[in-house]
């Protein structure tokens, strides 16, 4: 029965990622599904990361060597697999047991992703992720898709092009972005996977840049950057918090700001923007709760 089923391909990019990437191989190689085709690509790293692969080299395949980055590390992954079905998991997440088996069983367009939590550094839940029904609309304005609790037809990533390579932090969120104008999506009720949040990873540990490869992408693909983006960026460059252990301070003065800052990013669409900024107020209240905030 088995060998009818398609074959998975699992790639995890990884670099000095000795504290987590052991909790990773062991969330994959648990899986039920029978097929499974597993392929860490190291980047050469140097804090005992390699001593742990080879440890599961008879399990696994693994290279080690020096790379472009994560999504460099996935497309050549990528190039070294066979599956129908593709996925990467990251060195510091998680799949939960039974997660290949309920997307492989609900994969009917070209990507089925499901539900996920965030964990700390140590494993412990935090909070669910938000993941939302699929909206290519939507992606303008926030990523609602878990990366390890997606899988995607093999055809798909090759049809995009797979990765793109330039980018260092938001190259999954864009990945998404190019998948949403030419293939069926489907979000499944499972929990597929845990996504770990700790100040030491890219989202967080490098805010700025994040926020300026997220206006690239999403200049690239919409060609408008939205009010809370620009109104996160703005909060952020005022107090430096993380914005997830640290959530960020709602201000007036960055309210005021964003208008701006906004229309200058936005030159094209100076009214467009001009509308949503001013909507604002009536769609969250955030101008009135500011306003108390900064009143006491």
């Amino acid at each position: 029965m088995s060998e009818r089923r398609p074959l998975v391909s699992i790639v995890t990019p990884s670099f000095n990622a000795a504290r987590f990437i052991e909790k990773t191989i062991e969330s994959v190689l648990a899986q039920d599904y029978p097929r499974i085709e597993y392929v860490v690509m190291d980047g050469g790293s140097t804090d005992g990361t390699v001593e742990i692969l080879k440890r599961y080299a008879d399990r696994l395949k693994f290279v080690s060597e020096a790379d472009k980055g994560a999504a460099d590390a996935i497309n050549r992954g990528f190039a070294l697999t066979h599956g129908e079905i593709f996925t990467y998991v990251n060195a510091d997440d998680i799949l939960l047991p039974g997660a290949v088996s309920a997307a492989v069983a609900s994969l009917q367009g070209d990507v089925v992703y499901g539900d996920a939590w965030w964990i700390d550094e140590t494993g412990e839940r935090i909070a669910r992720y938000p993941v939302r029904d699929f909206d290519a609309a939507l992606l303008a304005r926030e990523c609602f898709i878990c990366q390890p609790a997606s899988f995607l037809r093999r055809e798909a990533f090759e049809r995009a092009g797979g990765m793109d390579a330039s980018l260092q932090l938001t190259f999954d969120y864009e990945f998404w972005m190019r998948l949403g104008k030419t293939c069926r999506f489907r979000r499944i009720g499972a929990e597929l996977a845990e996504s770990r949040m700790h100040r030491d990873n890219k989202s967080l540990g490098q805010r700025g840049a994040v926020f300026r490869e997220t206006f690239r992408i999403l200049e690239e693909h919409y060609g408008y950057v939205p009010f809370q983006w620009i109104y996160a960026y703005l909060c952020w460059r005022g107090d430096r918090r993380d914005q997830f252990f640290e959530p960020f301070r709602p201000s007036m003065r960055h309210y005021a700001e964003s208008l701006p800052v906004g229309l200058w990013m936005n030159r094209g669409s100076a009214i467009r923007y001009l509308v949503e900024w001013a909507r604002v107020m009536s769609w969250s209240g955030l101008v009135r709760r500011v306003a108390r905030k900064d009143s006491v």
